[in-house]
């Protein structure tokens, strides 16, 4: 447990991140936004999925995010002959101590790089549910807990690319936010000509910020306040989903509480005490969209979850942050401000 001597500040969340972003986005040409989501996903003890087609720099900056901490760090290349087993570990009988020892999987470690994970079996996908939910590993009726802190940062491509399975909802689900990387612009695309024509800019790539760190990180983030109207207005954005006729399936409660700390490590990272409706507005798309299942007919007319999304946040009423503004000029921490 971190004592309050140990706690690190919020200017400390600022001062590291901000190490590891120019660390990641110096092997990830132009993509800053990306790059600051993952640093919040990270922040906000979730996971992130990277979805794109192929070649567009997904497993680079899972690669670039890992690389840039000190913690341990293990990569899937996710197959259909992947198995369970691969990701959890197996129990295998010693001949010489004549019992069952357990033999830890990929799983075990803190930052885990799942690459190409629409490309195993819903069977071998189903094996990350415990692991990502309840940070730990049952096998053969005995719990194993993962390292802290734990990230699992996995890739995809499309689903209607050759060779892929679409992930079950309840995978989905367990990932707090997904982002697509989208093609280079011209003058970043020669940029990466000119820097990964020489060399490779992820081996040069050395550790700016240490697990323990980002541990503490984590419990700076988890102080910054989040004042009633801004969880309302949360759950009224994510409770539209449930009710709205082009979906078959709403964001879950799950989706609610992701988001919320979304809000939190982004107005950490602004250097924040406070959430703002703003920070919920920035994070909606991607920590709402890839929950969603359109219907039918919502497919059909080609509309995307992410167009839903956009439309609701035009529609529910935004609070006003006026209140949590004056906090900030008074120079005060709102009162009973805690985390969430």
């Amino acid at each position: 447990m971190t004592t309050y001597d140990e706690r690190a500040s919020l200017s400390d969340v600022t001062t590291t991140a901000e190490r590891v972003r120019r660390a990641v986005e110096g092997v990830i040409e132009g993509k800053p936004e990306v790059v600051r989501l993952s640093l919040t996903v990270l922040l906000a003890e979730g996971h992130l999925l990277i979805e794109d087609v192929p070649g567009v720099g997904k497993t680079m900056l899972a690669k670039a995010l890992a690389r840039s901490i000190d913690c341990s760090v293990r990569r899937i290349q996710f197959t259909p002959d992947l198995l369970p087993s691969d990701i959890t570990g197996v129990s295998v009988f010693d001949q010489q101590r004549r019992d069952f020892e357990f033999k830890p999987g990929a799983i075990f470690a803190q930052i885990v790089i799942g690459d190409e994970i629409n490309r195993a079996s819903p069977k071998t996908q189903s094996a990350l549910l415990e692991s990502m939910e309840e940070r730990q590993v049952t096998v053969d009726g005995h719990t194993y807990e993962l390292p802290s802190p734990f990230m699992v940062v996995a890739t995809q491509n499309p689903v209607e690319m050759e060779g892929t399975y679409p992930l079950p909802e309840a995978q989905r689900d367990r990932f707090m936010a997904r982002v697509s990387m989208g093609y280079p612009s011209p003058e970043a695309e020669m940029r990466m000509l000119d820097a990964h024509g020489v060399v490779a800019p992820l081996d040069d790539l050395q550790p700016v910020a240490h697990a323990h760190d980002v541990l503490k990180l984590v419990d700076a983030v988890r102080t910054v306040h989040v004042a009633d109207s801004v969880r309302r207005y949360a759950v009224d954005l994510v409770a539209a989903t449930r009710h709205h006729p082009e979906l078959r399936l709403g964001a879950s409660p799950r989706a609610t509480l992701h988001l919320v700390r979304a809000a939190k490590a982004a107005a950490a990272l602004a250097g924040r005490e406070y959430a703002l409706p703003d920070d919920v507005q920035a994070l909606a798309v991607a920590v709402l969209a890839h929950r969603l299942l359109p219907t039918a007919q919502a497919q059909l007319g080609r509309r995307t979850a992410e167009q839903i999304v956009l439309e609701l946040l035009q529609r529910i009423p935004v609070p006003d942050p006026a209140a949590q503004h004056r906090w900030a000029a008074d120079g005060r921490r709102p009162p009973g401000a805690r985390g969430l």
